[in-house]
């Protein structure tokens, strides 16, 4: 009896190493890939040039916080540290379990691009907390000369808080609606992107509320249409959520893009928000507004609407 046992309980040792590597494997892997600049397809020159990194170096700081979310993970232009002048931000939503060390390549972009980039571990950010508590760590970064420890404090003077732009994809999604419409610092933020937000009936459900109707900060709105839709938003799901929002909004569908995917596949046009609405860039601004924008004439997209009002490239 022993003898016929020992097959079957290395066998079961085999299985459990196989599913304990593949958790692990899970946990860990990247959900963006670190050269996803490269390996994704765009549709356009703008989309193109926006998807590329910019031109500045990055460097990351990082500080514990007393918080669910561990720690506050800051990607910044290198040269903050010896420059004069300030940046603009970008804060961070996570989607579902997605702490922002685990994609590590999207806010890397973005700083790439002249941005202060703040995120968090939080793994549940539906209520827009870890943003709000991101803002208000970034103001005591900007007004203090002195870290904690003594140490020179490298961000005093240089955090440009009236530039200050958030981006979350999925569950993050409904945390940039709430963060910008529920949080105390709601009227912050100059410039926002939901990236394939929870569809209103299943954030209700889940508990996970928010109210699009008191939007009033410009928006982009943009989810996948892999298989024919985005199973977290589909394209009606999106458009009623546009629909909610007054004005100064943008939405679009990727095509053949499925939801995790949209983490990072629409990251040149979300450069290019950030882009027009917080450096004021120009040619970034011609991918969604002008006489001829250009998301309008991608092929990689469907569903484009824009409400943007009048616009004097």
């Amino acid at each position: 009896m022993k003898k016929e046992l020992k097959p079957i309980g290395v066998a079961l040792l085999l299985i459990i190493c196989v599913v304990v590597a593949v958790w692990v494997y899970i946990r860990i892997r990247p959900a963006a890939p670190k050269d996803y600049q490269k390996s994704v397809e765009t549709g356009s020159a703008i989309e193109a040039k926006y998807m590329s990194n910019g031109g500045y170096e990055v460097s990351i700081y990082e500080e514990t916080a007393l918080q669910v979310f561990k720690k506050y993970v800051i990607y910044y232009p290198s040269e903050l540290e010896t420059a004069g002048k300030q940046y603009p931000v970008i804060v961070i939503c996570n989607g579902s379990g997605t702490p922002v060390t685990k994609y590590p390549a999207v806010p890397k972009h973005y700083a790439s691009w002249g941005f202060i980039v703040i995120g968090t571990e939080e793994e549940y950010a539906w209520n827009g907390f870890a943003a709000e508590m991101s803002i208000r760590h970034l103001q005591r970064l900007n007004d203090a000369r002195l870290m904690g420890d003594g140490k020179t404090n490298l961000f005093y003077q240089k955090i440009d808080l009236s530039r200050v732009g958030i981006v979350g994809h999925s569950q993050g999604g409904a945390g940039v609606l709430n963060a910008v419409t529920a949080q105390k610092h709601k009227d912050i933020y100059q410039a926002a992107v939901c990236l394939s937000p929870t569809n209103k009936e299943l954030a209700d459900r889940l508990e996970w509320t928010y109210d699009a109707a008191y939007v009033d900060t410009p928006i982009l709105l943009i989810s996948g249409a892999g298989g024919g839709d985005d199973w977290v938003v589909t394209g009606k799901q999106l458009e009623s959520i546009y629909s909610d929002i007054a004005a100064n909004k943008v939405m679009a569908r990727r095509k053949s893009t499925v939801h995790s995917e949209m983490l990072y596949s629409a990251d040149g046009y979300v450069t290019a928000w950030f882009m027009w609405h917080l450096q004021g860039d120009g040619e970034a601004a011609g991918a969604f507004a002008g006489t001829a924008p250009d998301l309008l004439q991608n092929p990689l997209y469907q569903d484009q609407h824009l409400d943007i009002g009048p616009y004097e490239g």
